[in-house]
């Protein structure tokens, strides 16, 4: 009997064993499905958030002059309503850094959501010229606050698919940009004819992109790259390809930024790092010149070339299918843009590329705007897709997330102010000359910096470099 002991006992402790190793098997199959239904959720969240980012703003434009009827509404004030979105951006999306830091950037996306969803609710029903405004606001902050946390999200999750999460969100945006414009008044007439119905509606969408980010409120997922394991931090990880392949920092940089990265805390892009001083990147300053400058080009194109074809000519229709045109080249461009910019070393060629696409798109608008309409509303949505570049070279510019948010809203903010006065003033040129000469030569020579500053802003350089304290 006492022979038998050993091999009793070995009996006996083999199943604890074998049941230890079965269940960790299983956390890590367990762990696995998780982060892959996380990642297919936060796929989903930023998708549904890119559709909400301009139907606010070009559903009002398909419906201006109801709105301006039904609310007794100046043409002044009208007018003013076309520099009220980059207003908007400006003042509230240099708030998201800090509120991403407080909160996680999930839920400040899931806030802005909600603001955006009740923004277009109420404003049709606020029973004024001045509740609309608030209403409009209200929706606009929610836009800002998410325009400025994607590239940060992007960065965070997907640190080795920059550019094609970029483009994939990217699409969507522009994607929600022509759906509005094209939609608005069929769905408007369909529904009865109420033009407060017609921007009501846009309200369903921004319910739906709430849902997506109600897990991240808390913090309660990890990036899948949180848990690796030291071989895999020894090898670099998925943070390190993700840098290499968005033309980051060297090896040696990598290497001394590694420890930061896998002993920072498992919470959604809650990252706490030193503050970077962006007034002082010539880097930072040429992104945001550049940001400002496409962003002026889309608001006037968005404002007024619909008018430019009507007064050439062209039925009302028709010249709402052109803007539509336009919005919606932005759908394949801006997944393929970035993909492409992520394998440049610089990506100065690819914004003289767009720019020339401007250039040749104005001098048409100026020279045959009814006789080449169509080739003029494509070589004008190309020259859009500066904007996808633009996002994407935010977070090829900043080594880390932090600093991506940071240089997201340095260029984000100071850009939408410098985009303020620009339909503004192709208003009152276009109507103190009687004509469009003017207003598109002002586009033009707006081309050329745009091109400059962007050349300068695509050379391979990080602004922690040039920023840091």
């Amino acid at each position: 009997m006492m022979g038998l002991m050993p091999s009793e006992e070995t009996r006996t402790m083999t199943p604890p064993t074998v049941r230890s190793s079965a269940a960790h098997d299983a956390g890590k199959a367990g762990g696995a499905s998780t982060r892959a239904w996380t990642m297919r959720l936060l796929v989903l969240g930023i998708v549904l958030s890119a559709l909400n980012l301009r139907p606010a703003i070009t559903s009002l434009g398909a419906l201006l002059e109801e709105v301006r009827d039904g609310l007794g509404m100046s043409g002044s004030v009208a007018g003013l309503l076309t520099s009220v979105p980059p207003l908007c951006f400006a003042v509230f999306g240099v708030m998201a850094p800090r509120l991403a830091r407080r909160f996680g950037a999930g839920a400040v996306v899931c806030a802005g959501m909600v603001a955006i969803a009740t923004g277009l609710l109420i404003r049709p029903y606020a029973g004024g010229t001045a509740g609309f405004l608030v209403g409009s606001a209200l929706a606009l902050m929610g836009i800002a606050v998410s325009n400025v946390l994607m590239p940060v999200i992007v960065k965070h999750w997907f640190p080795d698919r920059v550019g094609s999460m970029t483009g994939l969100y990217s699409m969507a945006l522009a994607l929600g940009t022509s759906l509005a414009a094209a939609v608005t008044v069929p769905l408007t007439d369909t529904l009865g004819g109420s033009w407060q119905t017609g921007l009501a509606l846009w309200a369903g969408l921004a319910v739906a992109a709430v849902l997506p980010w109600l897990p991240f409120v808390r913090g309660r997922v990890t990036p899948p790259g949180a848990g690796e394991t030291a071989a895999e931090a020894a090898t670099g990880g998925a943070a390190s390809v993700g840098a290499a392949s968005v033309g980051g920092p060297s090896a040696r940089d990598r290497d001394e930024a590694a420890p930061a990265r896998t002993s920072a805390p498992a919470e959604h892009a809650r990252v706490e790092a030193p503050r970077l001083r962006m007034a002082r990147s010539r880097t930072a300053w040429a992104l945001a010149v550049f940001f400002g400058l496409q962003a002026t080009a889309a608001y006037i194109t968005m404002g007024w070339m619909a008018q430019i074809f009507r007064d050439a000519g062209v039925p009302a229709g028709t010249a709402g299918l052109l803007l539509a045109v336009t919005m919606v080249m932005g759908v394949p461009l801006a997944f393929v843009i970035p993909r492409l910019a992520t394998r440049l070393p610089h990506q100065g060629p690819i914004v003289l590329g767009l720019g020339l696409c401007g250039l040749v798109g104005y001098a048409g608008l100026y020279l045959a705007p009814a006789t080449g309409a169509w080739a003029w509303a494509v070589l004008l949505g190309v020259a859009n897709c500066a904007f996808p570049l633009a996002l994407t070279m935010v977070g090829m510019r900043a080594r880390t997330g932090p600093g991506v948010a940071q240089l997201s809203a340095f260029a984000q903010s100071t850009g939408y102010l410098i985009s303020i006065p620009g339909p503004l003033l192709v208003g009152v040129l276009y109507q103190h000359s009687g004509g469009w000469g003017l207003p598109i030569a002002l586009m033009s020579a707006l081309m050329i910096p745009q091109m400059v500053v962007g050349f300068l802003a695509g050379r391979d350089r990080t602004v922690e470099d040039e920023a840091a304290r």
